[in-house]
């Protein structure tokens, strides 16, 4: 069903009567939601107006969104977005980065403020300053799809292939990057929104994308709309309306006038070919140069495999990105689609919950530790739930969790179990006989929680049962261990692999999946996980 969507442009503060107009319009055209690009409020807000709207004073007849503009959030609206409450009755911060999917089933991807260029790598920490870096935009590159795409800026070069360019003079007045170009060109968005930087209203005509599959007839078309700001002197086109129906597939007909993407890349004629030789870099007729091996720093957040930023990840192994985290199914899991197909499971049900912070640990993510301990918590607490629903009671969970201030991108490891195993302490007993074996420390049971006040590095394990007789069995073991003792990377699979009795599938090299086998089971693990996916 076809959803009644409003825009409106940069409010800049005057949201009372941008409102009522929305108000007026909203009993004629019965709008679905709204959202508001850019500004909603101005720099000298008017404190009264303000204290109406947060008091509930001004009627907002609709679910509204917003995002960050070019100024910061008044005060009085960022201690309620630090709380996560809404501004107001009807009115939805979306914060800064963002992947929301409305009650309509509408999926809207939003990056809010202008680019940071002085932060070379890392996500910026704050969701209502005016401000991100390239790794936000390349993070949002994972949410794969877009219904609606909302930026401040504009995406570099939008109008090349036009007939209907911006002058010359808008032109110089609009703040635009090649982040969000790139960012449009991965999620191929049906409508994507920024903001204006002066007092004129810009459409492009359509543009197709190339498309995804090679053999498909389907084309991905964007349409890419700037509205003035509302209450503009040159009274500029300011607002919006369209229909759309979420989900939709891209159709097999081009509209007319449509253009190709102005994104695609250009072929360089002054290129020069690579120089020609063999596989050790020596070239014919120059003397061999030996050169000296040197240690490989640790991959950075455009090579690490956990990072959304890397163009190379394994996209169609995401099952679902959270606010702060995501989860994936593993590449070559542990129990295969059989192992557990006795206990009502049809997937391997070997997950990994991922933080977006590119951090070795969490407590290395400084004020942005704790909320995502509690969204990658969250992720496991409601797979558990799955698990033993699925397999009415019969699998438990264990979560494995290694943590060293030297490692590369922290993450957590989710296992089914049969519940029998844990509930005659069988997994705690491999767990601990496998550190003695290796000489390794105890472990501890104690609760660490996001680990902030944890100086050394650790191996953590959460053990979790539900048989529905007994209730539930939940343990965390914690083992502290210095630099001195070489950690076994593979210890929670290899005691998990021996209880059991999968020791051929410890090294997971050996049992990678198709891309087939693996889409599948990422498609079975989201029909299984939709009762309890936060994020849907």
């Amino acid at each position: 069903m076809a959803a009644k969507i409003f825009v409106l442009g940069s409010v800049n503060g005057k949201f009372e009567s941008a409102f009522q107009k929305l108000t007026a319009l909203h009993q004629k055209q019965n709008f679905a939601f709204a959202i508001v690009t850019g500004d909603l409020f101005t720099f000298d807000q008017d404190e009264g107006s303000l204290s109406r709207l947060l008091n509930g004073d001004i009627q907002i007849p609709i679910s509204t969104y917003f995002t960050t503009g070019t100024i910061p959030l008044p005060d009085q609206v960022v201690k309620r977005v630090e709380k996560g409450e809404d501004v107001c009755e009807n009115l939805h911060f979306l914060g800064k980065r963002s992947i929301t999917k409305t009650s309509d089933g509408v999926r809207i991807v939003v990056l809010g403020g202008a680019l940071d260029k002085s932060i070379v790598g890392g996500q910026s920490n704050e969701q209502h300053l005016p401000l991100h870096t390239a790794d936000d935009a390349k993070i949002l590159r994972g949410a794969n799809t877009a219904d609606i795409l909302l930026t401040t800026c504009w995406p570099s070069g939008i109008w090349a292939n036009s007939s209907k360019p911006p002058t010359l003079e808008q032109q110089t007045s609009i703040a635009s990057s090649d982040e969000i170009a790139e960012l449009c060109t991965t999620l191929k968005p049906r409508y994507h929104f920024a903001a204006s930087s002066g007092d004129f209203f810009y459409e492009r005509e359509p543009f197709f994308h190339p498309p995804s599959n090679p053999e498909s007839d389907q084309i991905p078309i964007t349409r890419f709309i700037s509205l003035a700001p509302y209450g503009n002197e040159v009274k500029a086109k300011a607002m919006y309306a369209f229909n759309l129906v979420p989900g939709e597939a891209p159709s097999s007909t081009i509209p007319p006038g449509s253009t190709s993407s102005p994104f695609l890349p250009k072929p360089n004629p002054r290129k020069r070919p690579a120089p020609s030789g063999d596989a050790t870099g020596h070239r014919g007729g120059g003397r061999h140069v030996r050169r000296r091996k040197e240690r490989s720093p640790p991959p950075g957040p455009d090579r690490c495999f956990f990072c959304l930023s890397n163009t190379q990840i394994d996209t169609h192994m995401i099952c679902c990105i959270g606010d702060d985290s995501y989860v994936t199914t593993s590449k070559g899991p542990l129990p295969d689609s059989d192992t557990f197909a006795s206990s009502g499971l049809s997937f391997p049900g070997h997950q990994i919950i991922i933080p977006l912070p590119h951090e070795p640990t969490i407590r290395a993510m400084g004020q942005d530790a704790d909320k995502t301990y509690k969204e990658m918590a969250r992720f496991k607490e409601s797979m558990q739930a799955m698990i033993a629903t699925e397999s009415k009671f019969k699998l438990g969970a264990v979560t494995f969790e290694i943590s060293r201030q030297h490692g590369i991108h922290v993450h957590w490891q989710f296992i089914p179990v049969p519940t029998d195993l844990i509930r005659k302490g069988l997994v705690e007993a491999g767990f601990k006989v496998e550190a003695e074996n290796r000489q390794f420390p105890a472990f501890e049971e104690v609760t660490i929680e996001s680990g902030i006040d944890e100086t050394s590095d650790y191996f953590r394990v959460w053990i979790w049962a539900d048989d529905s007789d007994t209730g539930i069995q939940s343990k965390e073991l914690v083992m502290r261990f210095d630099s001195k003792i070489r950690f076994d990377l593979q210890f929670g699979r290899r005691v998990i692999a021996k209880l059991l009795g999968l020791e051929s599938r410890i090294n997971w090299r050996d049992v990678t999946q198709p891309i087939a086998e693996e889409t599948e089971d990422v498609e079975k693990f989201k029909e299984a996980f939709k009762p309890w996916d936060f994020t849907a």
